[in-house]
């Protein structure tokens, strides 16, 4: 096991990840880092979620911004708005030691009035983290200049595709132009992204897999309950009862199955919250606020509103349905075991569903146990 030290991050660095309590590399930092501060070259890592992968690009990145140039140098493509703000901070905490420069980060994303961050453009701004469809709307308005990027990361890729972001991705990719480094951090590898590598990244980018063949992140325990649809409910019900120290995700297919389960268990007196793709931008700020600061216990959501989403310490994920897509039952996965722990995820079934199970354990080469 290296230390950050020896994979060749400044001091500065490291005593402000060693105040954030991260002292030990985790896999895809150790075999990341070294690669992105040695090699002017194209990289793909395929990780999990919940990896440190942000530290794993985000600490070379840093380390090779001129801060006396006040042009952007880097840009961070992100799927969603929560994912944007949180690599900002994460970015700024890295920063809090390092002496006789700035490094000024901008984060741009929809949701909130472009004329702020269009001001705040105007600003020295070293890296931009922006999610796809802000940043080519700020791109048709010539507000941004882009054309000293010399390393784009497109973090999350895989989600960014899934939501819709592939026509958004071409364009960013064809704009920043061909002299800059392609970084791309996925936990899956759908064709589509096998494309975007194809006709965007260089045939020698070099690539690190961590936890190769193993799809799912490896701390987490699948498992599986046989029920009815009108049973769902009382299943759910009964677990939170003897987990109630517990906080988790219950993911659901639609936005009425969301809304309609978060009011079941109000009633109940649970102390759930609801996170669905037709809510206004304020009511989905309020609600993941009361989540990270753990006076909502469960957020209830559909696969779509939860992206981007990164909370510590959940111990669980309940699948009130199957995902229709395989990818979405990792990325659903992946918000549980994150940064090391272990982490349940509990798919509610009916009778006739085995198959799905069956399906799901060949694909992504886990096993589930009944519950």
């Amino acid at each position: 096991m290296s230390t950050f030290l020896e994979l060749g991050v400044r001091k500065d660095f490291i005593k402000a990840l060693n105040e954030l309590g991260i002292k030990t590399p985790t896999e895809i930092q150790e075999k990341t880092i070294p690669i992105l501060l040695e090699n002017k070259t194209d990289f793909i890592g395929l990780a999990q979620t919940g990896t440190g992968k942000t530290a794993a690009y985000g600490l070379p990145i840093l380390q090779q911004i001129d801060a006396e140039n006040p042009v952007i140098q880097t840009l961070i493509l992100s799927p969603t708005r929560e994912l944007a703000q949180q690599i900002k901070k994460q970015l700024f905490k890295f920063t809090k030691y390092i002496e006789g420069e700035n490094i000024f980060v901008e984060a741009i994303y929809g949701g909130e009035k472009i004329d702020k961050q269009l001001a705040n453009l105007k600003r020295t701004t070293h890296i931009v983290v922006a999610t796809p469809g802000r940043l080519i709307d700020i791109i048709e308005r010539g507000e941004i200049n882009l054309k000293h990027v010399n390393t784009l990361v497109l973090d999350e890729a895989d989600e960014m595709l899934s939501m819709g972001f592939k026509l958004d991705l071409n364009r960013i990719l064809r704009y920043t132009g061909k002299s800059k480094k392609t970084w791309l951090f996925s936990a899956t590898m759908p064709e589509e992204i096998i494309l975007i590598i194809k006709k965007y990244m260089s045939p020698k980018a070099e690539k690190v897999e961590v936890n190769k063949g193993a799809l799912v992140n490896a701390n987490i325990t699948h498992q599986f309950i046989k029920t009815t649809i009108k049973d769902k409910v009382a299943v759910i019900e009964d677990f939170l009862d003897k987990n109630y120290e517990a906080r988790g995700i219950i993911f659901c297919r639609t936005k009425a199955g969301t809304q309609k389960l978060a009011n079941s268990l109000i009633e109940e007196g649970f102390s759930v919250g609801a996170l669905e793709g037709d809510m206004q931008q304020k009511e989905r700020d309020k609600v993941m606020r009361a989540f990270k600061n753990k006076s909502i216990q469960t957020l209830i959501s559909t696969d779509v509103a939860a992206r981007g989403i990164d909370v510590s310490d959940l111990a669980y994920v309940i699948h009130h349905q199957l995902p229709e897509k395989l990818e979405y039952y990792t990325h659903r996965s992946g918000r549980t075991a994150r940064a090391g722990k272990r982490g349940f995820s509990i798919a509610l079934i009916l009778p006739n569903e085995m198959q799905k199970i069956d399906e799901i354990q060949n694909k992504l080469g886990i096993t589930f146990r009944e519950k």
